[in-house]
């Protein structure tokens, strides 16, 4: 496409239909967003890359969903607040006619709207990105950006910047677990709505979890997994008893780590850095839980980008806890799964529904 059609896409926010010719090795991206100049900003970061191009544009969601009828894209960077039909109506509409395109979410209300964007990601969404104000399109936000869309286009081994350990030996049978512990990230929050609507109501033992958001997000976030599995969420704090039949889940600001006092197992925060990076992670979470339940404990790993979790799940496997990945074609972003599916240290290796029930049944109860 030449500079001067792409001139005339931003003047007349129509699509050039003609653009569609990306080669199998460029993520194609579609912007929806009802602003002229965000469109362009983006298009402009996008299109110097050159494994990405942006193949169409739309100023509303109905003029979008025409579009997606015409043209193959793999990446949606979607807007919410939109005149017309909104982000958070159109996206049903989007992934079903989009096809196997994961759809970002870049819009000013996720700095104000959590529910919003939380909303979103519960129902396809796999990531979210803030829509900064004039002046914010610095390098570090193109950079964030362009990762986020590579990985979402299936570019995960560029962002993962490292490759699963083949050292680990087969997993054996592994302990009835006395509690499931839960990581994601990017396309996480879809996977843990499918996963928790899948578990037996009648299933208690406790849910730990550290979803990878920022922390302004995190209540809501709490709020929504209360509804999708019908049991109590608290946010994990010092001292908090673990029950059973509750969600504990890991606050934004820090790692959520466990411990034995008089005979219970309490939460504790942590906040030391860690070799991914990330905080909170879900590395302490996992590590921790295999030494508070004497390996007693099933690991989950969700939809993810980078290796967050595979160290705390060696540890965890060695003290004879169970590990499960979610497998490639559910996920947004097979890379923290990936890690412990290709390292050998995975009990099994499905889909959301499946890590369910095959948990339901690990844990023996008559479900």
């Amino acid at each position: 496409m030449t500079a001067a059609l792409r001139r005339d896409q931003f003047t007349t926010g129509t699509t050039d239909l003609s653009s569609n010719t990306s080669g199998p090795e460029t993520t194609r991206v579609m912007l929806i967003d009802d602003s002229l100049t965000v469109r362009t900003v983006f298009s402009r970061m996008i299109d110097r890359e050159g494994d990405l191009e942006v193949v169409a544009q739309a100023g509303t969601a109905e003029q979008a969903l025409m579009t997606l009828r015409a043209v193959a894209v793999d990446v949606i960077l979607l807007d919410l607040e939109m005149p017309g039909m909104g982000g958070i109506e159109a996206l049903p509409k989007l992934l079903e006619t989009a096809g196997k395109a994961q759809v970002l979410v870049v819009s000013s209300l996720t700095a104000d709207g959590a529910e919003a964007t939380l909303t979103a990601l519960q129902i396809g969404a796999a990531d979210t990105m803030l829509k900064p104000r004039p002046g914010g399109f610095d390098e570090d936000y193109k950079q964030n950006l362009l990762s986020r869309i590579r990985a979402l286009g299936g570019k995960q081994a560029e962002v993962i910047g490292a490759t699963p350990e083949a050292s680990a030996p087969a997993p054996g049978t592994p302990l009835k677990p006395r509690a499931v512990a839960i990581g994601a990230s990017t396309g996480g929050i879809h996977a843990l709505n499918l996963f928790l609507r899948k578990l037996p109501r009648q299933f208690d033992l406790p849910l730990l979890i550290t979803q990878h958001l920022p922390e302004s997000f995190i209540p809501v976030f709490a709020n929504q997994m209360e509804m999708a599995s019908g049991r109590k969420a608290r946010l994990a704090d010092e001292g908090v008893i673990v029950e059973r039949g509750e969600i504990l889940i890991a606050p934004g600001h820090g790692h959520m780590i466990l411990r034995k006092q008089a005979g219970r197992v309490v939460i504790g925060l942590a906040f030391h850095d860690v070799p991914s990076g990330c905080r909170p992670s879900v590395d302490p979470m996992f590590a921790s839980a295999a030494d508070a339940y004497d390996g007693h404990v099933a690991a989950i790993l969700l939809s993810g980008m980078g290796r967050d979790g595979s160290e705390g799940a060696r540890h965890l496997a060695q003290a004879g806890g169970a590990v499960l990945a979610q497998d490639e074609a559910s996920s947004a972003v097979w890379g923290m799964p990936r890690m412990v599916a290709e390292s050998g240290l995975a009990h099994a290796v499905l889909p959301p529904e499946g890590l369910a029930a095959k948990v339901a049944v690990m844990a023996g109860g008559n479900w």
